[in-house]
């Protein structure tokens, strides 16, 4: 897991394709203790397992990790060259400080940026997000944008927009983007299981609906569990809706 506090804007050393897949050498400067083989690494918000290391030690460290083709496909490291800037993140210790929010590495798909705008000594970002994901994104809510969590601050239609500070701009690469450019997005964990949860008991609902004419005798003893059911759907609905969640 991760915490979607940047550690350090890395470099793309080089792309070794190999068929479909490829295997990504990247240098980046980890102050604390040495990488090690087989842990965990957040390459712009992927998780990454790093397969050798190049550079050891503190300081400028250099590894090697494998994509597959599933995560060059549905993610921007298919996009990456020799020299491209990307956000590094090394797993959360277990008792470590959670700064962000909970991150998985997993990404839910592709953004856009579609506008900058200066606020000061701040920039407002404004990206568009595929339709599937946008019933993740509420305003105040968490996200994570190529590895970096942010706040978001206004949804509208296929839009959502986030100002990055100071701090930001500089530790990450999100500043040096472009309109146009494309970011990963990982969605909100808890914002995921809920919607997950909404849709399963609607499918389930729709599923019961269907199949009644064939089951009128196993539905009059079962009446009674499928009353206490719904009560509890209902109660967590309520639970929800209290929690801003709908």
């Amino acid at each position: 897991m991760f915490t979607g506090l940047v550690e350090t804007k890395g470099s793309v050393l080089r792309v070794v394709k190999r068929g479909r897949d490829a295997l990504l050498g990247v240098r980046g400067n980890f102050s604390s203790e040495a990488l090690t083989l087989g842990e965990s690494i957040a390459v712009d918000g992927v998780c990454l397992t790093v397969a050798s290391i190049l550079e050891g030690g503190p300081g400028m460290c250099a590894f090697e990790a494998d994509a597959s083709s599933e995560t060059l496909d549905k993610t921007t490291l298919g996009e990456l060259v020799a020299g491209s800037l990307v956000n590094l993140e090394r797993a959360m210790p277990l008792g470590g400080r959670m700064g962000g929010h909970i991150v998985s590495g997993h990404v839910d798909g592709v953004g856009a940026i579609v506008e900058k705008m200066s606020l000061g000594a701040a920039v407002r970002v404004t990206f568009r997000l595929p339709s599937a994901l946008l019933c993740y994104v509420a305003p105040k809510g968490s996200i994570t944008l190529s590895g970096v969590s942010l706040t978001v601050n206004e949804v509208s239609d296929d839009r959502f927009s986030v100002v990055l500070v100071p701090h930001t701009r500089d530790k990450t690469s999100l500043d040096a983007l472009l309109v146009g450019a494309r970011v990963n997005v990982e969605v909100d964990l808890l914002a995921r299981y809920v919607g997950r949860l909404i849709a399963y008991g609607r499918d389930a609902e729709a599923r019961a609906g269907g199949a009644g004419e064939d089951i009128d005798a196993a539905h009059a003893s079962t009446s009674s569990t499928s009353s206490s059911r719904s009560h509890g759907d209902a109660a967590w609905m309520e639970r929800l809706k209290r929690s801003g969640y709908l």
